[in-house]
């Protein structure tokens, strides 16, 4: 089977802003607002991606602007009390960089997403050079795949390799993203496969047997 699963190359965004290790606090805001973005990958060298400085990293400067908090949440936010004093990106950014290559499925940069809880994520090559950034919108454009686009694959990839026959006993139809498999297999044990395969489909939201 081939068609699925994308990967992050497919849907990322090639033109990336990103500033230096040396650019300073006003230079992240003045970006940020210019470009409308949230967080700047930190680069240093010809491109190589060293960290990623965020609004997260930002706030700190102001939320302590009248002072430090009381001791004991001092202790607990120490990371925060240093970034309050910092004025240039390699003292603000959150470093490693949490990157995901470009080969990446589409699935696995969800997966990092969600464990380390941030909305996007710089795309790399084999040597840590930035080459793209991919967002949580770019992973749920997959879901845009038209039904009819959707239901040429399933057919295609599953129902075909699974269900041989002329005609096969097993047909797909698509509706919002749902694939709707009908008929009557000659191996039932077949039709847990076909779901799960079916749920493997970009775009694909759920699948059912009618």
């Amino acid at each position: 089977m081939h068609g699925s699963p994308h990967i992050v190359s497919d849907v990322m965004t090639e033109a990336v802003v990103a500033v230096g290790r040396d650019a300073s606090f006003k230079e992240i805001v003045t970006t940020m607002e210019q470009w409308k973005v949230s967080a700047l990958p930190v680069l240093e060298g010809e491109g190589r991606v060293v960290g990623v400085v965020s609004e997260a990293d930002l706030l700190p400067k102001e939320e302590y602007r009248d002072g430090a908090p009381a001791r004991y949440e001092q202790m607990r936010r120490l990371p925060d009390l240093g970034k309050a004093g910092a004025t240039t990106a390699d003292e603000l950014m959150s470093a490693p960089a949490v990157c995901v290559h470009a080969d990446a499925t589409l699935a696995q940069a969800a997966r990092v997403m969600a464990f380390r809880h941030v909305k996007r994520l710089p795309v790399i090559d084999g040597e840590g050079m930035l080459r793209g950034i991919v967002s949580r919108g770019d992973l749920l454009t997959v879901f845009l795949r038209p039904d009819e686009e959707i239901a040429e694959e399933v057919s295609r990839e599953i129902v075909a390799y699974l269900f041989s026959g002329e005609p096969s006993p097993v047909r797909a139809r698509v509706e919002e993203g749902v694939v709707h498999f009908s008929g009557a297999p000659g191996d039932p044990s077949l039709i847990p496969v076909a779901s799960r395969f079916a749920h493997a489909v970009e775009g694909v939201v759920d699948a059912v047997w009618d």
